[in-house]
């Protein structure tokens, strides 16, 4: 008898392989001394400025998904066959396609409002959300490193609720995640590489969103992981150029003006 693996356990553990492969391919990436000119931080910066271990990372990320994996498995089970099947009727090219928009605009809403709220709310921010933002300089394997609430809160609810809400089924679920754990990855990678897709086709992208891990740029650039439409709608976009730096790689640099030291207060 064949061994077959079902789609629901794809689901759920696909994009966690995803995410390490796709990580340590920047990993690989970043130990070339050839590409310290497409560095937005030095690798120095990467040692000195950021709060928290490589390996305290590692194992906080490792946690989180043990959470999003058990919720994930929970929620097939929920959701059961019919939901599978119903998605599965409406298979063609462009059913998947617009199930794809509806779950990215979901998870962008979630995530910006929640993202936004963890900022603001003094308690949330000092106690759970200022564990992300310990990577000053983020990088690539840093993408999932929150605290287990956030991570339960804005993360892993976020992508119930895109789950549910687009009809997808288990299968596309796979390439769904698969998909918006690369471009979350992607966005803490540190490297501006010509050539990359995601730099030409979202504004939201890793410049944007390195903006936000500065001091100066944390009540800007909430939005996660695709579009930059809450930003824009809600006044918290701001523009950045790059720029290059004196002793190699490029910048992000704030093009609007703000009142920095109320963002310092604020946090």
């Amino acid at each position: 008898m064949a061994f077959t693996i079902s789609d629901e356990l794809l689901g759920t553990f696909v994009p966690i392989l995803v995410y390490w492969l796709y990580s340590g391919l920047y990993v690989v990436l970043g130990s070339f001394d050839k590409l310290d000119n497409y560095r937005l931080h030095s690798r120095i910066d990467e040692d000195e400025k950021n709060l928290v271990s490589k390996g305290d990372v590692v194992k906080g990320v490792l946690l989180q998904q043990v959470f999003q994996a058990i919720v994930a498995i929970l929620l097939f089970a929920v959701t059961g066959n019919g939901a599978g099947a119903e998605a599965n009727q409406q298979s063609s090219p462009i059913a998947i396609a617009r199930q794809f928009v509806i779950a990215m605009l979901v998870m962008d809403t979630w995530q910006y409002f929640m993202h936004r709220y963890m900022h603001h709310n003094k308690f949330l921010y000092r106690h759970i959300h200022s564990l992300h933002h310990r990577l000053v300089v983020p990088y690539a394997f840093g993408a999932l490193y929150n605290h287990p609430i956030e991570g339960l809160l804005n993360d892993t609810i976020g992508g119930a609720l895109s789950f549910l809400v687009s009809g997808m089924s288990p299968r596309v679920s796979i390439f769904f995640f698969s998909f918006a754990t690369i471009k979350t990855v992607d966005d803490h990678c540190g490297l501006w590489l010509p050539g990359n897709l995601f730099h030409v086709f979202f504004k939201n992208n890793t410049a944007y969103h390195d903006i936000h891990h500065q001091l100066y740029g944390s009540k800007y650039n909430f939005a996660q992981p695709f579009f930059v439409m809450w930003d824009r709608i809600l006044g918290t976009y701001m523009p950045y150029s790059l720029e290059k730096r004196p002793d190699g790689g490029f910048e992000a640099l704030a093009t609007k003006d703000y009142n920095q030291t109320k963002d310092y207060k604020d946090n």
